[in-house]
Order: C-alpha cells, then structure tokens, then sequence
C-alpha cells in the first residue's frame, strides 16, 4: 500500500527501516532500497521524537500506519525526504492527531501539504475519523501554513504533556 500525491509516494514505514534510518543510516539505502535525503536522519535526533514512540517503535515487528506512520518519498529521485504519520490511531470519539517532517532541502516545495492532505484523504476513508487534529508550535510558521492549505482551523493554545504550550488545528472531513 502507498499513499500517492502529484510528486510523492508514502510508503508504510517498516520498523526495521526506521531502525535503521534512526540507528545506522549507512545501512538503509541497501536495506530499503531508497536514499536518504540530508538532514533527515538528523530529524530523528533533533529532541522533537517522543521517547515513547522510540520504545514503542523497538517493540513493533511490522509496518502499522497509525502508529508508525509513512516514508515520504520523493517519487522523481526515489529519495526519503520526510516522515508523515498519526500520532497513534483514532481515538474512541474518531479523533486521530496528524504530524508530519520534511528535510531542509526538500522544504518550502508544497511536499509538506501533500504530505499532509495524505495522511487526511486516507483517514477520512476509513469511516472511523471524523476529526484530525494538528499541534504546531505557538506562532506562525511554515507548519501553520501548511494546516491553512489543508483546510485546519486554529482552536487555540492547549498544553502538550511531552512539548509544552502549542498551538492546537482541528478539521473535519
């Protein structure tokens, strides 16, 4: 299964892969059969990866879209360029939070939105989701542009046990 946008393809991320993207980037073009765009392994690094998602992710045996989410992958060159992915599945009351990265030399293109209305198209079809939700940092900044394309609305500041203040997005289908 892969998620199809006018430049992208997002391809169900196998644990093993991720691993190897995470823990030994040297072996992930012969393991998965793509490269990797610069910055991305550097994204997994960065201190915004929930440690909880790192145990969770060295517990899974297989690819799970919902909690492992999707490879974004530049259809043209077959490079990784970022991740899309939920924040878990949809809760009892349909709500699933989306999240998604794109490496620095890939940003600014509209792949982010892509992504993004991916992740949207394919919740929304499975008849469980009725709300997805976004958190951005609090302030305008390229993610809140990228909410705004995809038709989100700013609700208002809530407080993120793991990051803190951020800004909340709600959109239905």
């Amino acid at each position: 299964m892969s998620l199809d946008t006018p430049h992208l393809s997002l391809l169900p991320s196998d644990p093993q892969h991720l691993l190897a993207l995470i823990d030994a980037p040297e072996g992930f073009e012969q393991l998965a059969g793509l490269s990797i765009a610069a910055g991305l392994h550097e994204m997994y690094h960065s201190g915004e990866v929930s440690p909880d998602w790192l145990a969770m992710l060295r517990q899974s045996s297989g690819p799970d879209p919902w909690r492992l989410g999707f490879f974004v992958v530049h259809r043209d060159s077959r490079c990784v360029i970022g991740s899309a992915a939920y924040k878990g599945p949809p809760d009892p009351a349909g709500i699933v939070e989306i999240a998604y990265g794109i490496a620095p030399e890939y940003q600014r293109r509209g792949y982010a939105t892509e992504a993004a209305r991916a992740l949207l198209e394919y919740a929304f079809a499975t008849g469980t989701v009725r709300l997805a939700r976004a958190h951005t940092r609090p302030e305008e900044n390229p993610s809140t542009h990228v909410l705004r394309k995809c038709g989100f609305q700013f609700i208002g500041t809530v407080v993120d046990p793991e990051d803190g203040p951020v800004w909340r997005w709600e959109r239905g289908p």
